[in-house]
């Protein structure tokens, strides 16, 4: 079982928005306030990203998924 936290060391995920107390289904208006403040912060940092290089970080960031090393 992988949780948030594996997935965002693996890279899988890009971040962790937090829940209100309790679970989103125990008050879904501070839920989606969450979710907004994190969707417009990522899009101001990625607004300042130029267009190529944007494309080209998430490129990698997708073609690196599933790779693996032995130890």
């Amino acid at each position: 079982k992988l949780s948030a936290q594996d997935l965002s060391k693996l890279g899988i995920i890009d971040g962790i928005i937090p829940e209100p107390l309790g679970g989103a289904h125990n008050d879904p208006p501070a839920a989606a306030a969450s979710l907004k403040d994190a969707v417009l912060a990522t899009l101001s940092e990625l607004g300042d990203i130029p267009h190529g290089r944007l494309l080209e970080q998430r490129y990698q960031k997708f073609r690196a998924l599933g790779q693996f090393t032995q130890q």
